[in-house]
């Protein structure tokens, strides 16, 4: 390997991403394909024991097609995936089947072999499957049970009154209700565990963990053991590893104040995104409030004004939404500087209509839901309002619009670094940001690869294609190389370090990352191979984490940068840039690494999957990790497009917002989010999957409790981190706005002496 001051990269660093991206995808290719095969079978007829029809395969199909149009997957969960307010259908369908088969004497006394509940009755040459007298008695109190659970918000947890109505769809409802938990206890045939691997935990049905998810677990952490060795070694050994190399030539390239035409046009969308991370945390503490009184908001019936199933919506679509138009923004701000600090012709004018494209997305999208849950758009639901689906809930218009939209982002993108392209010291740090911004919209594709009516199980596949690859995996790729590009510009760290390090996260985060996407369908569906590769290869995720501290210090040293051939200290002019990458790196550990491993085990993700320690890792991780890495681009634009005295107006904000952030969000997770997700799984144990996710336990007094305690945390979160967040945002904007010209640039570092200027950039 070359030294790490040379000029030149080694070919290998090419060689090893390339071929991890190949294995790893053509696995991710081979399960994907696989789910269809694999996918619990919808029967054309299910059928009572004297012969008679109960319900068909299409009563099951338009089943999940009412699920989808009424957002049920933002009120309760299917295999312990979606929302956390309401029950796991399938789970409290399962126990009420199980009670029936008690009272009814049809489940023998514990230690048979095999319970009745397991025995798979389905014959694939006919389609037809048989139910039980008990099954079949189920089924038709079930469409009674469930017609009663949306009668009213209170017990259907914030839903509108009558929120499912019609008594054909309640019917068809319950029809995939009793599918999928059919398909949860039925044994796969020629296996001695069901379709979902024995999910829900039901003891008295015979659903306990399979021998798959315990081997598994235990051999994943064998692969993590060895993966974190490995990675120590290497880093050991080769000292140049991370954000730093030996010897380096420091000194600034860039001044702050001084913005070309569509830097400034960039400022909207940090704005835009500032404003809407506002809307998403309150939002948040909306949703967060339906968990402690689901009945009423301080005597307001809130559940007719924003029912808790479209505050959930518009809270993880806002995430998302704010999250990407701030790294859109990032990507577009970033690329006149690495270009070489001119803006090609009408480029301004495309960063623009770009702003004006997403800004009609995403209002018409989040209008569009809001309609279909109120019941407008009864027969464009799908393509303007609701599609149903977890995280991908804006309609597929919006979806087509979104792909368009992102497209255009990366024609802006290239046409603003094309110059570097011709660079031969910029000229492969400049590919690598191109080509992790084009992987953005050719990832986001698998959005179209489904409908309202296709397998569950296969639309769970494409779903995290999404939620894990898209999110977790190139937009954090792309966030590396624009950071990356930041400390180029800055001077603060050489080419050949910039491009180890793009190299470097691709390695360590797609080496585990792309088949460890596997580890949510450990219980949707799919056969055990599908577990064995997930739980090795997502065990690897926590191996970059572990090192993330290494870069938090990194971080902190890049901030007081030294200019070798001066000898002077560089006085960096981001001081809170590198704050909230610290914060990144600290809570990409906690939340990605630790509670992430926690949960991601499929022994133990069998047992909480669904539960508060759900959310506790999502919360510190997407905010901890892609929330601060957003704010880091906000806080880096509003700086640099100021001068020393205009900062000095904004910087106030920006620091309430940094402590407010991070005191909010550890408020969160220490006070409530982890204990009440330990508590829950512990009546998971105890109790049940079905219990810990019923009424009867939420609405306890010690889980009520935790939720109220909440209430400091997300204030402080609100209050004292988005709000002024969004007033720095509005500020810098108003700054920009009122400047009459190319303001005098007031230079907030030291120039190194024996290098001729930068021209002006980011």
């Amino acid at each position: 390997m070359e030294q790490p001051d040379a000029g030149t990269l080694s070919p290998w660093w090419r060689i090893a991403t390339f071929f991890v991206l190949l294995v790893g995808f053509a696995g991710l290719v081979a399960l994907s394909v696989r789910a269809y095969r694999d996918a619990p079978p919808i029967p054309e007829r299910v059928v009572t024991a004297d012969g008679s029809t109960l319900f068909g395969r299409d009563d099951v199909l338009s089943g999940q097609e009412a699920f989808l149009r009424h957002g049920l997957m933002e009120n309760g969960s299917v295999w312990g995936h979606g929302a956390y307010l309401g029950p796991d259908y399938p789970a409290a369908y399962l126990h009420a089947l199980v009670e029936e088969s008690t009272a009814r004497g049809e489940l023998p006394a514990s230690g048979d072999a095999t319970p009745p509940l397991k025995v798979n009755r389905y014959d694939p040459a006919s389609g037809t499957l048989r139910f039980t007298d008990a099954e079949a008695a189920t089924f038709r109190k079930q469409v009674e049970a469930w017609t009663l659970y949306f009668s009213s918000p209170a017990r259907s947890r914030g839903l509108p009154k009558g929120a499912v109505s019609d008594p054909a769809e309640l019917r068809q409802l319950t029809a995939f209700f009793a599918w999928a938990a059919w398909a949860s206890v039925a044994n796969r045939p020629g296996l001695p565990y069901s379709y979902t691997a024995n999910f829900p935990y039901e003891p008295a049905a015979g659903n306990v963990p399979s021998s798959p998810a315990v081997l598994w677990s235990a051999l994943s952490l064998v692969a993590l053991l060895g993966g974190i060795a490995a990675a120590l070694f290497a880093f050991g050994r080769f000292d140049f590893l991370g954000w730093k190399g030996r010897e380096e030539h420091v000194h600034p390239r860039t001044i702050p104040g001084a913005p070309t035409e569509s830097q400034r046009a960039a400022i909207p969308f940090f704005v835009v995104a500032a404003v809407l991370f506002l809307a998403q945390a309150a939002l948040g503490g909306a949703t967060a409030h339906y968990r402690a009184d689901p009945g009423s908001f301080f005597g307001v019936d809130l559940s007719s004004l924003v029912p808790s199933h479209l505050a959930r919506t518009w809270h993880l679509q806002l995430a998302v939404l704010w999250v990407a138009t701030a790294f859109l923004g990032g990507g577009l701000f970033l690329a006149p500087a690495l270009g070489g600090g001119r803006d090609p012709k009408r480029q301004a004018a495309g960063v623009r209509l770009l702003f004006g494209a997403l800004v009609v997305v995403a209002v018409g999208s989040l209008l569009g839901e809001m309609a279909s849950l109120f019941g407008g758009l009864p027969r464009l639901w799908f393509w303007l309002g609701h599609q149903g689906w977890e995280y991908l809930d804006l309609g597929r218009a919006w979806q087509v619009a979104l792909i368009g939209g992102l497209l255009l982002w990366v024609v802006l993108l290239f046409r603003g670094v094309a110059p570097a392209l011709k660079d031969r010291g910029r000229q492969e740090v400049a590919s690598l940001f191109l080509c992790a911004a084009a992987a953005i919209p050719v990832f986001y594709l698998p959005a179209l690869f489904f409908g309202p009516r296709t397998h569950f199980t296969v639309v769970d596949v494409w779903r995290f294609w999404i939620v894990h690859l898209w999110v977790e995996g190139f937009f954090e790729l792309f966030v590396t190389a624009m950071v990356a590009v930041i400390f180029l510009e800055l001077g603060l760290v050489s080419s050949v370090t910039a491009r180890r390090v793009i190299y470097l996260d691709a390695i360590l985060y797609m080496a585990g990352g792309i088949l460890g996407t596997g580890h949510h369908w450990y219980f949707t569906g799919q056969a055990s191979v599908s577990m064995a590769v997930a739980a090795t290869f997502s065990a690897l995720e926590v191996v970059p984490l572990t090192l993330l501290t290494l870069d938090a210090g990194d971080f902190v040293k890049l901030g007081r940068s030294h200019c070798d051939a001066c000898g002077r200290s560089v006085k960096v002019p981001h001081r809170w840039t590198f704050a909230f990458l610290v914060a990144v790196g600290v809570w990409n550990f906690v939340g990605a690494g630790v509670f992430g491993f926690l949960i991601n085990l499929p022994v133990v993700s069998y047992f909480e999957v669904g539960t508060v320690l759900t959310p506790n890792h999502g919360h510190a991780a997407m905010m901890g990790v892609f929330g601060m890495l957003a704010a880091a681009l906000m806080v880096f634009a509003f700086r640099q497009v100021l001068v020393e005295e205009e900062w000095a107006r904004v910087e106030p904000w920006v620091r309430r917002s940094f402590f407010g952030l991070n005191a909010g969000l550890g408020l969160m997770v220490v006070t409530s989010l982890f204990p009440g997700g330990v508590v829950q799984l512990w009546d998971v144990l105890r109790n049940g999957y079905w219990h810990a996710r019923s009424a009867e336990f939420l609405d306890s007094p010690l889980m009520r409790s935790l939720e109220w305690v909440r209430l400091p945390g997300d204030a402080v979160f609100i209050l004292g981190g988005a709000l002024p967040l969004a007033i720095a945002g509005l500020a810098t904007l108003r700054i920009l706005r009122r400047r009459p010209g190319a303001p005098t640039v007031s230079p907030s570092f030291e120039a190194d002496p024996g290098t001729p200027p930068a021209p002006p950039s980011a």
